[in-house]
């Protein structure tokens, strides 16, 4: 088996963040726990994943610290799966992912999932980024600096 390149000592945030995350259906656990998911059994059958596949990413969430056991708010013997602060803060990430999936993968009119928010049952604004100063920016008016480089 051939080992995972690992970025957690890259320079860049954007490898740190997919190192922490891991792969795909790691962000679709975070997904369905901020839509309400806690318990192993509710990820399993929203995803259709395997157990053992699972396992391993909430295993893997939680060493990362996005994710955290809590007992089960029912008063069982089970364990429920949270979102630690850190993995709250993957909200505007998983919201930018949706926002741009709901404008370059559906066709006009398909069907999808919609996030509403909860006082006016409205879809929200679409994120922006905006500069310190306030304005609007986009790709072409950004600079990566770099560690190490003039």
């Amino acid at each position: 088996m051939v080992a995972r390149t690992r970025f957690d000592a890259d320079p860049c945030p954007v490898a740190r963040s997919i190192d922490a995350i891991g792969d795909w259906w790691s962000l679709l656990i975070v997904r369905d726990a901020f839509d309400g998911s806690r318990r192993f059994g509710q990820f399993q059958r929203s995803l259709g994943i395997a157990k053992n596949i699972l396992a391993s990413r909430l295993r893997a969430l939680e060493e990362a610290g996005v994710m955290g056991t809590a007992p089960a708010s029912d008063g069982s013997p089970y364990q429920e799966y949270v979102l630690t602060e850190k993995g709250r803060a993957l909200f505007p990430v998983v919201v930018a992912l949706r926002q741009w999936g709901e404008r370059h993968c559906f066709e006009p009119g398909e069907a999808h999932s919609r996030l509403l928010d909860r006082r006016d049952g409205r879809p929200l604004s679409p994120l922006e980024i905006r500069s310190g100063d306030g304005r609007p920016v986009g790709p072409d008016e950004t600079v990566v600096e770099k560690p190490g480089t003039d």
